[in-house]
């Protein structure tokens, strides 16, 4: 019986090897098969690949932008929903995108593509880990947070009191009137924040993940490589530009505690303590505007109220955007579109829950353009206004570029873009528009208003450097989850010289009661715009060929600088801000010495003021 596989095995055999020779030759060897190793990828490939990334990114971008603008001025679970999905999709998008942008780093590319994929690279502020479960549950504890944090109410020590939101409670603080009162606003608000510290942990958990699964050590490593330099070396420009501007803000410090302590008493305001927090008419102590009353120079000497003038001339929220809207047309940069005053959010709407913090929003990355703010007629809101125009007109003037190029050169510069319009705001500004009949000039009013600048702007710089700071040392685990709100009084303490008004522990999470740390939104960007603005104000003052003190130009209504400023916003993130910086202000390196240009009568003042006292802190 022969098996049933001869047959075939025998046809094999006539079919390749027959032979006459009854003792049948064995089979030569089969020649090999060709081996082609498989193509690698090409530089074709990444510029394909960086084209189509910018078209997606601006489609997911575009999404996330209009649920986040609904989420910010329709708080309820399904905006919140939609805008988890949208975040979610555009982090699936990046978790694959990311990694195989480093796959052309070694290729010799195009100088466009090689800076696409470098952006690319470092665009997400919070990546998210591949696993597409924990990708979902990291984009819902972000809208959770965002949404917890602009519906938090404060309904007194026993939750049976008056519910009382943010802003409600910041007023408290900025009248400054009864002790008790202003730590109950200030403890309730922070207090809110107590309930959001699981997520934020597992935020930073998940975050890193992301991050690490990209390259980066942790997710600060990532924030600090957007800066076209090493992390390493970020870090320390920070320190060098914060040494350059400290000892001005100490001059400050010790002149403002002093005037607090006669206000308050020295048993309750030390002076050889940090400045108590809740004092300084600020949630966060991050400006000391409110306590202009009590420091001004010249408390005598007129100086321009703007909200007195605001209420007298019933200048509505339109109205003081119409302003805003005004210097920058005055510079020759296009009017606002319709859609802009049809789709932004001006004032706290009745009936529902809205986050009021004032933020501008590219929500097509096409040009639909808006702000959302909740403004009450006040200085600060007239001066906000201009700074989120800022941010505005340079949505406007890169939305024509690459996905990947509209961004400022850095974030710092977006930040400093309406900041340094704002010091344009100066007295001779507010007559020119029609607020005031005419601005008061001898040195006394000019001290008064440096003081008030410096309340906002000298103030804010170490508040400025330090909430990353926070951040980077628990991204990294320098700072573990059972420190969260030491280490952040810490550093409060250290840099900043002011202190709670009671004692806090780690039932407390007082980074959660500032918008930036749940919104998970880099905080760096402030403070380099703090640097920036003053950079950026001395150079366009320079080009419209202002003469005289730094602190009087105002560069309303000049064609020329605003055709210098046009053109910086125009570049995007096209190229290295470096280049961005040299193309504006002649110079390569971020400097804080004009700020203390502009600060030069005060700084000098103070020095008087403060000869014989006891400065700094222990």
């Amino acid at each position: 019986m022969t098996p049933r596989i001869f047959p075939l095995l025998l046809a094999v055999a006539a079919a390749g090897c027959a032979t006459a020779n009854p003792t049948p030759a064995p089979c030569p060897e089969p020649p090999a098969p060709e081996v082609t190793a498989p193509a690698g990828p090409t530089a074709a490939d990444a510029k394909a690949f960086a084209d189509a990334a910018n078209v997606r990114l601006r489609e997911l971008l575009a999404r996330l932008e209009t649920t986040g603008y609904i989420a910010a001025t329709y708080i309820t679970p399904d905006t919140e929903r939609a805008a988890a999905w949208a975040e979610s999709d555009l982090m699936a998008f990046l978790s694959e995108a990311i990694p195989k942008a480093a796959s052309f780093r070694d290729l010799d590319l195009d100088p466009d593509t090689r800076r696409f994929l470098q952006l690319l690279r470092t665009k997400p502020t919070l990546p998210a880990p591949a696993d597409a479960k924990l990708r979902d549950e990291l984009a819902g504890i972000s809208s959770r947070l965002a949404g917890h944090y602009g519906a938090a109410k404060y309904c007194g020590p026993d939750g049976k009191g008056k519910c009382r939101d943010l802003d409600e409670l910041s007023n408290v603080l900025h009248a400054g009137k009864k002790w008790d009162d202003l730590v109950d606003a200030w403890v309730g608000w922070h207090g809110t924040a107590a309930e959001t510290r699981g997520d934020y942990q597992r935020l930073v958990e998940l975050g890193n993940q992301g991050a690490r699964e990209l390259g980066f050590a942790d997710l600060g490593a990532l924030w600090r490589s957007g800066y076209d330099m090493p992390a390493d070396d970020f870090a320390a420009e920070v320190d060098r530009l914060w040494n350059q501007v400290k000892p001005l803000y100490e001059k400050l410090h010790c002149y403002v505690r002093r005037r607090l302590s006669e206000q308050w008493g020295a048993d309750k305001v030390p002076l050889d303590q940090p400045i108590p927090s809740h004092l300084v008419g600020n949630m966060w102590a991050q400006d000391w505007g409110a306590l202009y009353p009590l420091v001004a120079p010249y408390p005598k000497v007129a100086s321009l109220d703007v909200t007195r003038a605001i209420a007298k001339k019933k200048v509505d929220a339109k109205a003081m955007v119409k302003y805003g809207e005004g210097f920058f047309t005055s510079l020759g940069m296009p009017a606002l579109p319709q859609t802009f005053w049809e789709r932004s959010q001006f004032v706290r709407p009745a009936g529902r829950e809205v986050i009021c913090h004032a933020s501008a929003w590219d929500t097509d990355h096409k040009g639909d353009v808006r702000i959302k703010m909740c403004i009450q007629g006040t200085a600060d809101d007239f001066v906000t206004v201009h700074h989120e125009l800022g941010h505005v007109y340079y949505y406007l003037a890169y939305d024509r570029l690459p996905e990947l190029y509209a961004e400022g050169a850095n974030d710092g510069f977006h930040e400093a873009i309406g900041d340094a319009v704002a010091l344009s705001v100066t007295p001779g500004y507010l007559v020119d528009v029609g607020l005031f009949p005419k601005a008061p000039n001898d040195d006394k009013a000019v001290l008064n208003e440096q003081m008030r600048r410096a309340l906002d702007k000298v103030a804010f710089l170490p508040f400025g450097r330090l909430i990353d700071q926070w951040r980077w040392d628990v991204f990294s685990g320098k700072t573990p989850p059972s420190d969260y709100t030491g280490a952040w009084w810490r550093l409060k303490h250290d840099i900043q010289g002011v202190a709670p008004p009671v004692a806090r522990t780690e039932a407390d999470f007082d980074p959660g009661a500032k918008f930036h740390i749940p919104g998970n939104t880099p905080y760096m960007r402030y403070f380099l715009a703090a640097i920036l603005q003053f950079q950026f104000h001395r150079a366009l003052c320079k080009a419209a060929g202002h003469e005289g003190p730094l602190y009087t130009c105002s560069i309303f209504k000049n064609a020329e600088a605003g055709e210098r400023f046009w053109a910086l916003l125009q570049m995007g993130a096209s190229r290295p801000w470096q280049d961005a910086l040299e193309a504006l202000t002649g110079e390569r390196q971020m400097d804080a010495t004009a700020i203390l240009d502009y600060f030069a009568p005060l700084s000098a003042w103070l020095d008087a003021q403060n000869a014989g006292q006891q400065c700094g802190w222990q």
